[in-house]
């Protein structure tokens, strides 16, 4: 489904070209290992369970991913971001967790499931008609982006324009081509385009200006915007980002909710982490979740980051809690 860079798994600072980890070594090829930290007390023994539900990051150790239009700053007239600003008063992270249900579960086109959402929701009502002419929508190589771009669509061709959707590639392909005005619009994910543009402009050393508060995150995003030319739109609700996730199962046993409650009473030897090989280092991933949260696992079994592998030893008992992203559709409801 993903392949955009994860900017909570990469090193801070440093992207990776999208659908590329900086890793330690090949996913599932450590097994499960004793984790750098020690960790005292009892845990929690993985169990199995059908459904996945994310831990609320309470303390926010993840930065804010949130979805938002990303607009060439040439044609970004204030009925053209009206427009696409409804896709993003239309969202929620439930919402967009059913859209990549529909897709990569349901095994729907990203169009179909984008045009049953914009039923569903009146997406189109209210739409002011804008001066019209051809946009082109991009979208990255994988199948969320597809689906938002159909949106953006479905709202700008009821403002009056003539809209196509073209997928382009990564973050690296598609970026320069909205700032050449070769596609008009694309959509974005905060945190991840804000540190694309600010090591673009400043090294991949320079210091991070994303952070969990949205507010933050989006003012740097639009400054470093408006010297590339690109303009943004009001940011969506949803979020595609790093999160951990338990079998319901699991969180109903030992009555866990939030990452604190985790840590709270889950630190200990019978409990396993999931993720990638690089996990345990990364600042967002196992090394966050004891700095943060003080969280101590048992083991680490180095698996994949939020795909197949981490899901399945989940569901099948092997983990206690893994590496998910937020938006999955594996994560929606039964």
């Amino acid at each position: 489904m993903r392949a955009r860079t994860r900017l909570a798994i990469g090193a801070v600072g440093a992207l990776t070209a999208a659908g590329f980890l900086t890793g330690c070594g090949d996913a599932g090829s450590s097994g499960t290992d004793a984790p750098q930290q020690g960790a005292s007390g009892a845990g929690c023994a993985p169990v199995a369970g059908d459904q996945l539900v994310v831990l609320a990051d309470d303390k926010k150790l993840q930065n804010t991913d949130n979805i938002l239009p990303a607009v060439n700053a040439k044609v970004a007239t204030p009925p053209l971001i009206a427009a696409l600003d409804k896709v993003s008063a239309a969202l929620d992270t439930p919402k967009l967790i059913g859209l990549n249900k529909a897709v990569d579960v349901d095994r729907k086109t990203p169009k179909n499931a984008a045009e049953e959402f914009a039923t569903a929701n009146t997406l189109t009502q209210g739409v002011e008609k804008g001066p019209g002419g051809t946009i082109v929508v991009g979208a990255g190589n994988f199948s969320e982006s597809r689906t938002l771009a159909e949106l953006y669509r479905i709202t700008l061709t009821a403002a009056g324009y003539q809209v196509k959707v073209q997928q382009i590639g990564n973050r690296e392909l598609y970026e320069p081509a909205l700032e050449k005005g070769e596609i008009q619009v694309v959509p974005e994910y905060a945190a991840t385009m804000a540190e694309f543009l600010n090591t673009r402009a400043n090294g991949k050393d320079a210091q991070p200006v994303s952070s969990p508060e949205l507010e933050k995150t989006v003012a740097a995003l639009k400054a470093s915007g408006d010297k590339a030319g690109i303009t943004f739109g009001t940011p969506s609700a949803a979020q595609d980002q790093n999160a951990f996730a338990v079998t319901k199962a699991f969180a109903d046993k030992y009555g866990v909710s939030t990452l604190s409650e985790l840590a709270a009473k889950c630190s200990g030897s019978a409990t396993v982490l999931a993720g990638p090989p690089e996990c345990p280092q990364r600042p967002k991933c196992q090394a966050g979740l004891v700095e943060v949260y003080d969280f101590k696992a048992g083991a680490f079994s180095s698996l994949d980051a939020g795909g197949p592998q981490t899901k399945n030893a989940l569901k099948t008992g092997s983990a206690s809690v893994g590496l998910v992203f937020s938006s999955d559709g594996a994560l929606a409801a039964s």
